[in-house]
């Protein structure tokens, strides 16, 4: 875990004071980008994307629903979700950004209110939440006291996050070096894992965790050898290029039904030019750097590798005993990574306030680990756990595979 993500969920008010203040930056920075690229800040309407100005609504609709708006903020996970509320500065705000209660196809027929009122409101909302935690002593850490800001403050790291790849999906150019893939180094050796204990998720005293990462418990591993390192294109390509799209013998059930709808013949965003490959980076077709992690797959594609190279996906307990144990020699972070876990609560599961952010996904999806080059390093924890369902290809996600 490196020194953001740490600070993000055990520092004090004065760093969280911070922390939230360059996550709005950034905030803006990225919904400037889109200010830039499209008139009226109008997008098709399509599952894997959002409205901008819904998007930046709800982020600050989401500071004050938990903070401003919400005298019990202060008790933390125990709070009741369901406190008398203050009324909003906006008197439509829950009706037009409470994600729990506005279905996602009818937010491109909302009357949002335009770019400049809405940044007012966010610069608003922001004010409130730093003049409520300017309360506490600078130096508290007081985990119950500072729950719902650190909760606010990741949860707007994650929709940067989704911003910056719905930005990919609608070809918007981010110029900022920070959320720009890395060249990873030849595949290094693969890490033996011996068969053993591990105490899966995070323990109740460790600070800040989310509600499925707690009720930490022990889990028997099998001896397994890992891949240092996600998969690269280097490693992908040679199975398009075989034609292992068309081939079933690779492909789950699932998979072939995807293939199907879906129509694809290589990963999102390549294309083959004779002997070439190229790569739409935010709308710009550019040689493929091979290189680079394999990104913006479904866990389909991953799956149906592992089976034409005789790999199989590990397990998220067996990726975060590598993450937790193997230091340096288990490089994560270039993309999320799939598993081979279905997205399930951890026995003796409670919800948090935040009930819906969980407990309604406990679905058979599957479990996604590790952070991507898209993701604030605040967000980056070895035992945060990512959810999306199987054939998500917009997301920046790739895979690293072990032994059979």
């Amino acid at each position: 875990m490196g020194a953001p993500a740490r600070l993000a969920r055990q520092g004090d008010a004065a760093a969280l004071a911070q922390a939230l203040q360059d996550s709005g930056r950034d905030t803006l920075a990225t919904f400037a980008a889109y200010e830039a690229a499209l008139p009226g800040l109008v997008v098709p309407q399509r599952d894997e994307l959002n409205p901008p100005l819904w998007e930046l609504g709800h982020i600050g609709w989401f500071h004050s629903w938990w903070l401003g708006r919400f005298p019990a903020h202060a008790q933390g996970v125990d709070a009741d979700p369901d406190a008398p509320r203050l009324a909003s500065s906006r008197a439509d705000a829950d009706h037009l950004y409470n994600s729990s209660l506005v279905p996602h196809h009818t937010r491109w027929q909302l009357p949002l209110p335009d770019a400049a009122a809405t940044r007012a409101d966010l610069q608003q909302q922001l004010d409130e939440t730093l003049a409520l935690l300017a309360r506490l002593p600078p130096a508290s850490t007081d985990d119950r006291s500072l729950y719902f800001f650190r909760l606010a403050l990741l949860h707007e790291d994650m929709h940067h996050e989704a911003a910056l790849y719905m930005a990919q999906a609608l070809g918007i150019a981010i110029e900022d070096g920070r959320w720009q893939p890395a060249a990873l180094p030849p595949p290094p050796p693969a890490l033996p894992l011996a068969a053993g204990h591990w105490p899966l998720g995070s323990a109740a005293d460790a600070g800040f965790a989310f509600d499925n990462e707690l009720c930490a418990h022990g889990v028997e591993l099998p001896a397994t050898i890992l891949d240092a390192q996600a998969v690269r294109w280097a490693e992908f390509l040679p199975f398009v290029e075989v034609g292992g799209y068309a081939d079933e013998r690779w492909w789950t059930r699932g998979g072939r039904v995807w293939l199907a709808a879906s129509g694809a013949r290589a990963p999102r965003y390549l294309q083959r030019e004779g002997a070439t490959w190229l790569q739409n980076r935010q709308g710009r077709w550019q040689p493929l750097r091979p290189e680079e992690a394999a990104c913006h797959l479904t866990q389909h594609e991953a799956l149906a590798w592992c089976r034409w190279a005789g790999r199989r996906l590990p397990t998220e307990a067996e990726w975060e005993r590598a993450a937790l144990t193997a230091g340096p020699a288990f490089r994560w972070g270039d993309v999320w990574e799939w598993t081979a876990s279905p997205f399930a609560p951890y026995p003796g599961f409670r919800a948090h306030p935040y009930r819906d952010y969980s407990a309604p996904w406990f679905d058979g999806r599957p479990v996604l680990r590790g952070a991507s080059f898209m993701t604030q390093p605040r967000l980056r924890h070895p035992r945060y756990r990512n959810y999306f369902p199987p054939a998500r290809n917009d997301v920046p996600a790739g895979f690293r595979s072990c032994a059979m």
